[in-house]
């Protein structure tokens, strides 16, 4: 063997990881497609870490945003994702965005002058039966690999169509409106917030649905089928003004406290209700039921806020539609993003579940240190939950709820929650107590070679 690890897919992830195993004494065998003659529906060029949409690395405040923490965390690991982005870098207000022919040609640039990084220009069809390996092949894996990936996770264990639903902060949502109960008090009895409509109500959100602004597909979206089980929430409104109050939006079973009366004493049924389901183990993240949706996110803000108890909603995600790769990781993959019964693959980027090029360089991240500390016989400690890194990590390796699992940008939601603190002073605490605590970690890193 000419290699300690196999990487598959060069873009953001697969590149950082390969930096990370290389640059602590590791032989990679980095493999990319595109320049094979190969290539996707979405990259325009064959350089590693293309930005195939926005060119913005989002927020870079370490103080105030999740984001800007973890380019803040991944900085403090020399990360060549950020190391790159920074000599690539436009102006961009507090952002982070960058001239993406530039970040790329940099990426690349590092990675071939480095000795022990070996770039292949080939395609994987399987997954390799044995040797250490990182997957890292994207939202828009090849049909042969994905093939090959459902044959060694289970059907039901890789998504193709990305039906999202968007979340909402707990802290958000007025519950002085809304109130917990499971429709006819099954299982506990309090596994859902309701957020209760008249009639009025549901009519004026029926016809927002309908006269929202739309999404459009992408060109190689365009032949991919609604599933009826991930049906937009405005393609069910358009069936009939009912249908949603058959469907997401039923309100039998569900009595509404602040309606009780004498004949009554438990409630009436609203007219319409929204329901929302715990989505991470924290309790601070709650998924709005069957909220698919491509309405612009603009449009998505201005109505979902007008449902009764969400006028002050805070969004961690909001909701879309489109074709994605991806793994149900929180069945999948272990705590060291390793496969079920097949742990000498990892997998790491978009196709674990997270969302954005920051998340998924992250994940890259992780992947190639955890390689690198497998290989260097050395135990691997996770970073701290309390900091961006840790928990992303959490929440695609077993924190999130698999029946649920969605791609995910990193945010406050996923960190442990901060009760004694006040609102408004929640983001710097929670910045603070990540740095601090990332930093303890850092220092016992000295077990992983470097």
């Amino acid at each position: 063997m000419t290699h300690d690890v196999h990487i598959i897919g060069g873009g953001l992830a697969g590149s950082e990881a390969a930096w990370q195993l290389a640059r602590r004494g590791f032989r990679v065998r980095l493999s990319e497609m595109r320049g094979s003659g190969a290539t996707t529906p979405a990259h325009q060029t064959e350089g590693l870490a293309e930005l195939v949409c926005s060119n913005s690395f989002r927020s870079d405040d370490d103080e105030r945003n999740a984001v800007g923490l973890l380019h803040h965390e991944m900085r403090r690991l020399d990360s060549l994702v950020m190391r790159a982005g920074e000599k690539a870098r436009v102006p961009a207000g507090s952002a982070m965005a960058v001239d993406r022919d530039v970040f790329s040609a940099e990426v690349e640039r590092t990675l071939r002058e480095h000795p022990n990084v070996t770039i292949v220009r080939e395609r994987i069809d399987a997954l390799p039966d044995s040797g250490p390996t990182i997957v890292a092949t994207g939202p828009l894996t090849a049909e042969a690999l994905a093939a090959s990936i459902v044959r060694a996770t289970g059907q039901d264990r890789l998504a193709f169509f990305d039906a999202i639903a968007p979340i909402v902060h707990r802290d958000s949502i007025d519950m002085d409106v809304a109130w917990f109960q499971s429709r006819w008090n099954k299982g506990d009895g309090k596994d859902y917030i309701n957020c209760p409509m008249d009639k009025a109500q549901y009519l004026a959100f029926h016809q927002g649905l309908l006269d929202g602004e739309k999404t459009t597909f992408k060109e190689w979206e365009a032949n991919t089928p609604y599933f009826e089980g991930c049906m937009p929430i405005e393609v069910m409104a358009s069936r009939g003004v009912d249908t949603l109050r058959f469907g997401p939006m039923k309100p039998v079973g569900l009595d509404d406290p602040r309606t009780a009366c004498p004949e009554f004493p438990q409630g009436r049924w609203p007219y319409a209700v929204v329901q929302l389901r715990q989505d991470n183990k924290l309790g601070t993240l709650w998924n709005m039921v069957g909220f698919q949706t491509k309405l612009k996110h603009g449009a998505q803000v201005a109505l979902f806020r007008t449902i009764p108890g969400l006028e002050n909603a805070e969004f961690a995600r909001l909701g879309g539609l489109h074709r994605n790769t991806f793994l149900n990781s929180p069945l999948v993959l272990d705590r060291q993003l390793r496969l079920r019964g097949g742990e000498h693959i990892r997998f790491a980027g978009q196709i674990t579940g997270c969302e954005g090029y920051v998340e998924s360089s992250a994940v890259g991240l992780m992947a190639g240190m955890m390689a690198a500390a497998e290989l260097g016989n050395a135990d691997w400690s996770p970073p701290p939950r309390s900091s961006a890194m840790g928990a992303l990590l959490a929440h695609i390796t077993g924190d999130a709820d698999a029946e649920t699992f969605q791609p995910m940008n990193v945010n406050f939601g996923l960190f442990p929650p901060l009760h004694d603190v006040k609102k408004k002073a929640r983001k710097e605490a929670y910045t603070t107590r990540a740095k601090a605590e990332f930093g303890a970690w850092i220092a016992e890193l000295d077990a992983i070679p470097a």
